[in-house]
């Protein structure tokens, strides 16, 4: 049987994520109390519920707070026959602030004693025990709907049993280092692209721009450094039963080195590892 639980903190994403769940054919349960896991994957187990992919629950801070607590020893008295991934999901405290201000929804955990910014902090001490069992971690400040929709579809839905999904990533240093990196290579002392004025409105997939960059030698020496480490490393996170895993590479804007370093590796890896992913976080 396989469980996907759904989590995070309120304006993160997570009806979104469930929604996708129900479209892929999973049965799904919206704010189920932790405490009910075990009766709910024994009632699973039926007849009735084998045409389902799998099943899929969403559970967030107003639970009981004991409950919340006792997390992990409830996930660990599930039957071993049930499959069980955690996906938490988040964002920066601005960007939920941000984002219920727009919607004007109130915060479950807010009243008139509470303000959003103390029910948003409240909410993540709440969920920690959740968020340190997940399988895998993603941070929705600078995704959009349809990019939350693809990326689970991708990397949640896409990992079979045995195999470790691996996203490389490209950012901006300006916009932030992404919450959810598990590796992060730093590649702002290549030459920029940006200062060359015929290449400063292309970016790093363009042709112009990758001849520039690989007219560098520094760039095919960071390469081959970059990959010496993660030939090394890879496949000991993969042997480790690791899930999954987060490559990003950054530069300033995000739009030409990384770019291309990052589309370069993707290009190089996706034979060794199948289950491998791209995205561009400043390109849109």
């Amino acid at each position: 049987m396989q469980l996907i639980i759904i989590s995070g903190r309120s304006g993160s994403g997570k009806s979104t994520a469930l929604h996708q769940l129900e479209d892929e054919g999973y049965y799904c349960i919206d704010n189920l109390p932790v405490a009910l896991l075990p009766s709910l994957m024994e009632e699973a187990s039926g007849e009735q519920f084998h045409h389902f992919q799998g099943t899929a629950v969403c559970i967030d801070a107003r639970n009981a707070r004991k409950d919340l607590e006792d997390f992990t020893a409830i996930l660990d008295s599930l039957p071993e026959s049930v499959d069980t991934q955690i996906l938490f999901l988040d964002a920066q405290d601005a960007t939920l602030i941000q984002r219920f201000s727009e919607t004007r929804r109130r915060h479950p955990l807010s009243s008139e004693i509470t303000s959003l910014a103390e029910a948003i902090d409240k909410e993540r001490q709440l969920l920690e025990a959740i968020a340190g069992n997940a399988s895998l971690a993603l941070d929705t400040s600078q995704m959009t709907i349809y990019e939350l929709r693809d990326t689970i579809k991708q990397r949640l839905l896409g990992t079979t049993s045995g195999t470790m999904s691996i996203l490389v990533q490209s950012f901006g240093f300006k916009r932030g280092v992404p919450a959810d990196a598990d590796l992060v290579f730093d590649v702002r002392m290549l030459p920029n692209p940006h200062w060359v004025k015929e290449l400063r409105l292309q970016n790093g997939l363009d042709g112009e721009v990758q001849s520039f960059l690989e007219s560098q030698p520094m760039t095919t020496e960071l390469y081959h450094d970059i990959c010496h480490y993660l030939d090394n490393w890879l496949p000991r996170y993969r042997d480790s039963n690791r899930s999954y895993i987060t490559v990003a590479l950054g530069c300033t804007g995000g739009q030409h080195r990384s770019v291309y370093l990052a589309d370069r590796l993707f290009r190089h890896y996706r034979e060794q590892f199948p289950n491998i992913h791209i995205r561009h976080r400043e390109l849109r």
